[in-house]
């Protein structure tokens, strides 16, 4: 796990230099403390630059950048290829490979891509981020992995490509420009994230997930999906009865010992909820010592988040974990607020960043380098409560013929003065032959949104919604899905947008904060395409939430893990908002308001007296992002 930066000048006088790759480079110290690199080409044109975070082959032979035996490649990779051994055998035995070091995964990328080009990817089991520079083609690839599990973001200006793994390193460029990007400020606030391609600032992208981009020597560039889950999914590959209860454990049980390949110590999250504790379980299961486990806890039941600590310890206890906790208050947030902006690079509008940041600072501080984490479950196997709602809606409104009946309930709770609430906006959605579930990550509803924008923005984001995000995912669930169902819509939608952009940068911004991989075992692609080739009947059995999943690990489990209601890994911002969190946002808002007109102050004491307030932290993300980035303020 590393960070990654580079540039590569096609047209111009600008030469790259040692000292403008290293301060990009630097700018994410943090995600690998442990060594660094650089290689810039005698013409000075193409320059890659590298932190190491050390966690298969420790040598130095296998720092980074990487060259094959010619130099005509070079290579620096952010992530871990899990079948570097199976490919490393195969490459030696069919293809005569020779090799500098003794387990690099990173020299395992160059071997595959002499022998298979570009293609090597579909040979790759992992999460990734990899620029490659092909000499003898006078090509750069970009890369990043399937399921989007490491981010790669990239700006073309003056002449030149610049990619990185975070934004703060493009920003370290003195010619790239700072400018909130207001398309994307209007996904932002439909999705809570900024959905690729689209970054917050203008002019900077971000690769989707399953994509390249490839760059010739005069700056043409090429994007291309080579990974579509739908692609590799159908109901022939998910057994019938019971058996696919066992198919499902025996699918996870494999995903997680992959992911426990490395050469440093590994850790689990846990929260005591099915998915963390089936990580725990089963990691346990394939080591012959005992397994660190960390758990965060707040210093009161609130009424919108209680502690789920006992139900930790409880698993911890079972597998014989060393068990660490933090407990966390509003002040920790307090304190973190500063840390967690610079680390966002664009704002992530989910509070659980802060919970994220502190157990992952927990485990490095007990000397884990690598933890692994839930992300992905629920979304693969129908999690959470509120889409039996949801499901319901995006069922009906499918239909041909709903168009009316969604025109006529949007009439209706115009009528009964309900237009501020979820239901409205998807009902005014499906009445336009748009999907009624987009994602359940939501911010503001059309409503809140109309009254807490300042008349400038709003004219500048013209009613934009989050659709041209959307569109293309539907177009695609449309065409290639072989099963249309509302559930199959939402788990891919969810796939595409919210588990890339939210929930894993979440994951990768705050974990890499503090020099800590993280892995997700439910997201490994096999077991992905197995989940997507369930049928929804399947899955939603008996009504019953995470049905499939729960049989598959009924008897590893206690019962009462598996039974108990859902909680979530939340933050008790609505109760905070009434201390000192409260008053430091009003502050903050206010003031921005008067120096941007971004946000309308009336609109905000409006939200802030509303059942909903706790949006304000999304209003909140936003303000500190801007004073931070495009502002120029330190917080």
């Amino acid at each position: 796990m590393c960070g990654l930066v580079g540039s590569y000048q096609y047209s111009g006088n600008f030469n790259i230099t040692p000292e403008y790759l290293v301060k990009m480079r630097d700018s994410m110290v943090h995600r690998g403390p442990d060594g660094s690199g650089i290689w810039i080409s005698e013409t000075k044109k193409i320059g890659l630059a590298h932190r190491r975070l050390s966690i298969i082959d420790l040598s130095d032979n296998a720092s980074q950048p990487m060259q094959n035996s010619d130099g005509s490649i070079q290579v620096v990779f952010n992530g871990e290829i899990y079948n570097h051994v199976e490919l490393r055998e195969e490459l030696t035995s069919k293809f005569g490979a020779k090799w500098n070091t003794d387990h690099s995964d990173t020299e395992v990328i160059i071997k595959a891509y002499e022998i298979w080009g570009i293609d090597c990817l579909n040979h790759f089991r992992g999460m990734f981020a990899i620029a490659l520079w092909d000499q003898r083609k006078r090509k750069l690839w970009l890369v990043r992995d399937r399921i989007g599990i490491k981010p790669l973001y990239w700006s073309q200006h003056h002449g030149r490509i610049t990619f990185a793994s975070e934004i703060k390193a493009l920003l370290c460029d003195p010619q790239q420009e700072r400018k909130c990007d207001s398309v994307a400020m209007a996904d932002y606030f439909a999705f809570i994230c900024t959905p690729a391609p689209k970054t917050m600032f203008e002019g900077i992208q971000k690769l989707e997930p399953g994509t390249w981009l490839c760059i010739n020597e005069r700056g043409d560039i090429k994007q291309h999906r080579w990974y579509d889950v739908l692609d590799y999914t159908d109901p022939s590959k998910a057994a019938k009865g019971d058996e696919l209860y066992e198919q499902v454990f025996e699918s996870l049980s494999e995903s997680v010992k992959v992911h426990g390949a490395g050469d440093v110590p590994i850790g689990i999250f846990l929260s005591g909820g099915v998915d963390s504790s089936a990580n725990a379980k089963l990691f346990s299961a394939g080591s012959n010592n005992p397994i660190k486990t960390f758990s965060i806890g707040y210093d009161a039941d609130y009424e919108t988040y209680t502690n789920e600590l006992p139900f930790a310890r409880q698993m911890a206890n079972d597998v014989g974990a060393i068990h660490h906790e933090k407990i966390l208050s509003e002040n920790d947030l307090l304190d973190f607020l500063p840390e967690m902006i610079r680390l966002q690079d664009e704002p992530i509008a989910d509070p659980v960043c802060m919970p994220v940041y502190y157990v992952s600072k927990l485990a490095r501080d007990n000397g884990i380098k690598v933890c692994q984490v839930g992300e992905g479950a629920d979304e693969l196997f129908w999690g959470y409560d509120s889409w039996r709602q949801w499901q319901k809606l995006q069922h009906w409104t499918s239909k041909p013929w709903t168009q009316l009946l969604s025109k006529f309930g949007i009439h209706s709770l115009d009528l009964m003065g309900k237009t501020n609430n979820r239901i409205y906006d998807a009902l005014a959605r499906s009445s336009i032959k748009k999907p009624a579930f987009w994602s359940s990550a939501q911010g503001p509803t059309r409503y809140e949104l109309d009254y807490l924008l300042g008349d400038n923005i709003k004219r500048e984001i013209n009613g934009l919604d989050g659709w041209t995000s959307i569109e293309p995912l539907w177009n695609r669930f449309r065409e290639k899905s072989w099963e249309q169902s509302a559930l199959s819509w939402m788990s891919f939608v969810e796939l595409s947008l919210r588990i890339p952009e939210l929930l894993l940068m979440r994951v990768d911004k705050m974990s890499m904060g503090t020099s800590l991989e993280a892995r997700v075992p439910f997201l490994d692609h096999k077991f992905v395409e197995l989940a997507m080739s369930i049928p929804q009947s399947r899955k939603m059995h008996n009504n019953e939430s995470k049905h499939v999943l729960k049989q598959a690990l009924r008897g590893h489990l206690p019962n009462n893990i598996i039974d108990r209601k859902k909680t979530g890994f939340g933050v008790p911002v609505y109760e905070w908002l009434n201390n000192s969190l409260g008053k430091k946002i009003e502050l903050e808002i206010k003031q921005f308001c008067v120096e941007t007109g971004i946000f309308n102050w009336d609109g905000v004491e409006k939200l802030l007296a509303s059942r909903s307030r706790v949006r304000i932290w999304y209003v909140y993300n936003f303000v500190l992002w801007h004073k931070h980035y495009i502002q120029g303020i330190s917080n």
